[in-house]
């Protein structure tokens, strides 16, 4: 056979090949699907949430597994969490996730000189805040106080090589002032991987990107600081529309009660050991992270307004304060809000 025999040979066996493959080119390809906005909802740490976002299909499932993953995590109410566990002083190795909230946690009370204190779990229950109450009937508070204060610092807790250290066994971690916007930071952190544009809201914590589905910038609203322990007024002080934002709020006119003529708040000085008084309603943060936001919004309310705006200048976020006055209420805010 000679050469140009063989090579109409070869030529005319990849006719069929070639064929086959440029018919798969012009073959009608799947088309991507359309990108649409979502609107998950649903009740987790006590309270609701409102997620928004843009994508090509429904991501309710992989946020669900990342809230209930906090919720395992560091939910005093599930005896199964890790947080659960360290309470009762089980020697385990810290997941990474662990690591992340209480070096931040750390981070906090030290920049606001033990404002922020994560081992006030005690004297949470001691005024009838938290899982339980460590006395029904308070017949001599300031010993009561004075006693409690002995387990309540958080310079007791010691993280060291994965394993957290308590210095005094009565040592009770809270982390529910630091949960809610850690929990948006995971869900922010997810969908950045996937979507332009989204808003995480968790009880007023909030994480958004980009724009709402009409193309504009997200409306986030601050709540009006009005007493309402029944959680049914949501009267707005304000509102920001933004493309890009990290923001907390912390207040007082959700949590409380009267004892006697003296109004007690949910929020209470780890150094004091007592609930706050002072004409600060509310503090709204923007952070780097939410995680960061909320955990100073806690210490502002803690620390009352000239106090808060030193606290938020060391730490280079940003704050609108809600003072009560004489006359009803005034806003002050940081300089670079």
């Amino acid at each position: 056979m000679d050469n140009n025999t063989r090579n109409k040979r070869l030529l005319m066996a990849g006719i069929p090949l070639f064929g086959a493959a440029l018919l798969l080119l012009l073959w009608p390809q799947d088309e991507a699907k359309p990108m649409r906005y979502y609107h998950d909802t649903g009740y987790i740490f006590g309270t609701y949430y409102n997620i928004r976002y843009e994508a090509s299909e429904n991501q309710e499932s992989s946020i669900l597994q990342r809230l209930h993953e906090v919720d395992t995590l560091l939910s005093m109410f599930n005896p199964a969490s890790e947080i659960s566990r360290l309470n009762r002083g089980e020697d385990l190795e810290v997941s990474p996730l662990f690591r992340t909230v209480y070096d931040e946690a750390h981070a906090v009370s030290e920049l606001s000189y033990g404002a922020f204190d994560i081992t006030v779990a005690p004297l949470v229950n001691y005024w009838g805040f938290g899982i339980e109450k460590l006395q029904t009937e308070r017949s001599s508070v300031r010993s009561d106080i004075d006693s409690i204060r002995q387990f309540v610092g958080y310079q007791l807790l010691d993280l060291h090589e994965g394993h957290l250290y308590r210095f005094d066994d009565r040592v009770q971690i809270d982390l529910s002032a630091i949960a809610k916007g850690f929990a948006c930071d995971r869900v922010a952190d997810y969908l950045a991987g996937r979507c332009a544009n989204y808003l995480v809201d968790i009880g007023g914590e909030v994480v958004a990107e980009g724009v709402n589905q009409r193309g504009k910038p997200w409306t986030v609203g601050v709540t009006k600081p009005i007493d309402d322990a029944e959680n049914t007024t949501q009267e707005l002080q304000d509102t920001i529309r933004t493309t890009h934002i990290a923001m907390a709020t912390s207040g007082n006119y959700r949590r409380f009660y009267y004892e006697g003529n003296e109004k007690r708040s949910h929020t209470i000085d780890p150094r004091t050991g007592y609930p706050v008084q002072h004409n600060l309603l509310s503090a709204t943060i923007v952070a780097d992270n939410c995680m960061r936001a909320d955990a100073l919004a806690t210490a502002c309310m803690v620390l009352g307004t000239q106090e808060a705006l030193d606290l938020i200048e060391r730490a280079g976020a940003k704050c609108y304060l809600i003072v009560g006055t004489e006359n009803g209420m005034e806003v002050v805010t940081s300089a670079n809000w």
